[in-house]
C-alpha cells in the first residue's frame, strides 16, 4: 500500500470515527451521511446515490480519469506470470497483468477477448473476473469493475463452447420471431453472468443495407429497419433482463458501408430523411427499451455532421442527436480506438478528448494508453475538458455499476460455473432456435426437397 493511500485511509477512518461520535452526541434524530471507507465491503447502503455521490466525491482528478477508460490485458488470470502474456502487457503498458494494469491507471472497467487468454474455458473466465474484482476494489476508490466481451452470437462469440452457441444476428432475423432473439440474449447473459462479466457489446444494431459491406455483413439483423428494430429491442430486454448492461451498436448505423472501419474511415451519404428512415429505427428501438449503453461508430455521415468527423468525435451526433434528440440518458462507449477509422483524421493524443468533448463517457482501447490517458489529465488540468464534464461521465459509469449490483457483490461462485453455463436445457433450446433459422430462399424447379 503507498503511503498517499495509507494517509487518505487514515482520513477517513478518522472522520468515520468522528460522525459516530457526533451520532451519539446529538442523538437518533442528528441526520449525517456516514464517511464511506475504502473497504468496499463496508460501502454505504444501498438503494440511493449515496455511494455514487460519496465515491464521486472522494475520488482525485486522476482516479476520475482513469475511470473513463477501458482497457483489454493480456493473461488467464489477473496475476499472470505467463511469459508470452506478460510480454504483451508490458508491451502495452509496461506492467505484467490486469493487477497492475488497474493498480497503475485505475480503469473503469476490462474487456475479455479470446486473443487475450483471457476466455479458455468458464470456470477460468470466472477466476479471471474474480481476480479483477479484488484488484479494482483494492483501490482507493474503492469501486468494482465493469467486465466487457463481445458476445453477439455467429462469426463473433469470445467464449466458445462449453457455453451455449447461438446463430448469429442475420439467421435470427431469417426466423422472424422476436422471442428466439431474446431468448438466446437472456440465456447468454446468464451464462456469461456467471463468468463474471456484467457488459455484454450487443447486440448490433446496424441496418445492412449494402451487400458489400466487409464488417456488418451477417452480424446485422436485416436490411429491413423495422425488423432489425423488433430484434434489437428484443435482445436489449433479453440480455438486462439476465442483469447484465447491452450495448447497441454502431451508432449512427453502420449499414451501408463497403469499407471496413478497422482499416479506414468509411463514409455514409444518406440524407437526414434516409438516415431516419433506415438506420435510426433500431438504436431508438434500444433507446426506448432502456438500453444501458450504445457504442459509436469510426464511420463519416456528412448529413448529420458536415465537419465530416467520425461519428465517435462528433458533437453534433453523440449529443446533438443521440442525447437531446433521442432522449438517450445511459453510456455513450466508443468503439475501439485503436482501429484506423477513428485515427486517420486526428493524431492519437487528440482522439480521447475530443471523443469526451462529443460527448462520450468510455474509451475503448486506445493504441497508446499511456498517451490518451495523459492527454485527457492534460485536458482537465489546462481547462480544454472541465471536471464537471469528467464528472457528469464518471457518475454515469459509477450509476451502472451499482445498477448492475456490483457494488454489493461483484464476485462469482466458480463452483457455481458448471450448473449455468451449457446446460442441456439451453443447449436443446438453441437447438431449436437454429432449426427455426433455416430459411428456403430460393428454389428453382424444385430442386430442393424443402418448403
Amino acid at each position: 500500500m503507498s503511503v498517499p493511500t495509507q494517509a487518505r485511509r487514515s482520513v477517513r477512518l478518522w472522520a468515520l470515527l468522528c460522525a459516530a461520535v457526533l451520532a451519539l452526541t446529538l442523538g437518533p434524530t442528528a441526520s449525517a451521511d456516514p464517511p464511506r471507507t475504502a473497504e468496499p465491503r463496508a460501502a454505504v447502503a444501498q438503494g440511493t446515490d449515496d455511494w455514487v455521490e460519496s465515491t464521486l466525491a472522494e475520488m482525485t482528478v486522476r482516479e476520475k480519469v482513469g475511470h473513463l477508460f477501458m482497457a483489454e490485458v493480456y493473461g488467464e488470470t489477473a496475476d499472470t506470470q505467463n511469459p508470452a502474456d506478460v510480454a504483451r502487457n508490458q508491451g502495452l503498458y509496461g506492467v505484467d497483468n490486469a493487477e497492475q494494469l488497474i493498480d497503475k491507471y485505475q480503469p473503469g472497467g476490462i474487456v475479455y477477448f479470446s486473443r487475450t487468454n483471457n476466455t479458455n474455458n468458464p470456470r477460468q473466465i470466472a477466476g479471471l473476473s474474480n481476480g479483477v474484482q479484488d484488484a479494482a476494489l483494492a483501490q482507493p476508490a474503492g469501486a468494482p469493475s465493469l467486465i466487457a466481451i463481445d458476445q453477439e452470437g455467429g462469426i463473433v462469440a469470445r467464449v466458445g463452447p462449453p457455453a451455449t452457441q447461438f446463430p448469429g444476428n442475420m439467421a435470427l432475423g431469417a426466423g422472424r420471431r422476436s422471442q428466439d432473439a431474446r431468448t438466446a440474449a437472456d440465456i447468454t447473459g446468464r451464462e456469461l453472468a456467471a463468468m463474471g462479466v456484467n457488459w455484454n457489446f450487443a447486440p448490433v444494431a446496424d441496418v445492412n443495407m449494402n451487400s458489400a459491406n466487409p464488417v456488418i455483413g451477417v452480424r446485422s439483423f436485416s436490411e429491413d429497419p423495422d425488423l432489425a428494430a423488433d430484434m434489437t429491442s428484443a435482445q436489449v430486454r433479453g440480455y438486462q433482463g439476465a442483469g447484465l448492461a447491452a450495448a447497441a451498436k454502431h451508432f449512427p448505423g453502420h449499414g451501408d458501408t463497403n469499407q471496413d472501419s478497422h482499416l479506414d474511415i468509411p463514409t455514409i451519404f444518406h440524407t437526414r430523411a434516409e438516415w431516419e428512415q433506415f438506420d435510426q429505427p433500431p438504436f431508438q428501438a434500444a433507446v426506448d427499451s432502456g438500453v444501458r449503453a450504445i457504442m459509436t461508430a469510426h464511420i463519416e455521415v456528412p448529413s448529420l455532421d458536415p465537419a465530416f468527423d467520425p461519428a465517435t468525435l462528433s458533437r453534433p451526433i453523440l449529443t446533438g442527436i443521440l442525447r437531446e434528440e433521442m432522449g438517450y440518458e445511459g453510456i455513450i462507449i466508443t468503439d475501439a480506438l485503436n482501429m484506423e477509422g477513428v485515427r486517420i483524421k486526428y493524431g492519437d493524443d487528440r482522439v480521447p478528448v475530443l471523443a469526451l468533448q462529443a460527448g462520450a463517457d468510455i474509451l475503448l482501447m486506445p493504441p497508446e494508453y499511456d498517451v490518451a490517458y495523459n492527454a485527457v489529465l492534460d485536458a482537465v488540468e489546462n481547462g480544454e475538458i472541465t471536471e464537471e464534464r469528467v464528472d457528469t461521465s464518471v457518475r454515469r459509469i459509477l450509476e451502472l455499476k451499482q445498477e448492475l449490483g456490483l457494488v454489493d457483490d461483484p464476485y462469482v461462485d466458480v463452483d457455481d460455473v458448471d450448473s449455468v453455463v451449457g446446460t442441456k436445457r439451453s443447449l436443446k433450446q438453441a437447438q431449436k432456435i437454429t432449426d427455426r433459422t433455416t430459411t428456403l430462399v430460393k428454389n428453382d424447379g424444385d430442386l430442393l426437397p424443402l418448403a
